[in-house]
């Protein structure tokens, strides 16, 4: 448990540094969402009912961004060799480096919904039920694109290969994402389905992911 609260606090402090890529998500995030209001036009009514959709459109977009750095770090500075030859389970290690990636490029992302959603004529009830969403949601887009980062770490031209990889498995979650975030605004009362199917997708993902991609990682390096 040391060496994985190490490896979690490592990963934080990279991601946050100047360069680490964390930042560069959420100015992505954020750009995307302030120049949808001006390629739709003023029309108020439009932006609140596809409101949702861009948000959660801007944070599955800036994740697919910053996964790229996930492993090819480690691999540039010879720490993925020791990190897949330590007596710490890969699985767990990859669980870890996971999380940090989500603590640090998918909660900002949480933490600046509120504040953007204003720009889509989104109002408080509105915006919380996006932030809720989000904060679900996001788990499955890093543990599902942790396989596609551990995929492309070996490989050639692998930035194309995680995105082949990981859109088509983001996919469902950007479904049940959107359609829960739309029914906590119009119909209340049905929101308990999507959202429970867009919980069951994060706890699917948080038990196969790290498996997945630690079966890649050894396969790759070996």
């Amino acid at each position: 448990m040391t060496a994985l609260a190490a490896l979690l606090r490592r990963d934080i402090a990279v991601a946050l540094r100047a360069g680490g890529g964390a930042l560069i998500g959420v100015l992505f995030f954020v750009s995307v969402v302030v120049v949808m209001p001006f390629a739709l036009g003023p029309d108020l009514a439009l932006l609140k009912r596809i409101g949702p959709a861009i948000l959660w459109l801007g944070a599955m977009l800036a994740s697919l961004l910053t996964l790229d750095r996930l492993f090819t770090a480690d691999q540039d500075d010879g720490s993925l060799d020791l990190i897949v030859m330590s007596r710490t389970p890969l699985e767990l290690s990859c669980a870890a480096k996971a999380l940090a990636h989500w603590l640090a490029a998918g909660v900002p992302l949480i933490v600046a919904t509120p504040m953007i959603g204003i720009l889509l004529n989104l109002d408080a009830d509105a915006t919380f039920a996006v932030a809720l969403t989000l904060m679900v949601g996001t788990p499955a887009l890093t543990f599902t694109g942790m396989i596609g980062a551990a995929l492309a770490v070996t490989l050639r031209r692998g930035g194309l290969l995680l995105a082949v990889v990981v859109l088509p498995l983001s996919i469902p979650v950007l479904i049940f994402g959107v359609a829960a975030s739309n029914a906590a605004i119009d119909k209340p009362g049905s929101f308990g389905t999507p959202f429970s199917i867009l919980c069951a997708l994060s706890l699917v993902s948080l038990v196969v992911g790290p498996f997945a991609a630690a079966a890649s990682l050894r396969q790759g390096l070996d």
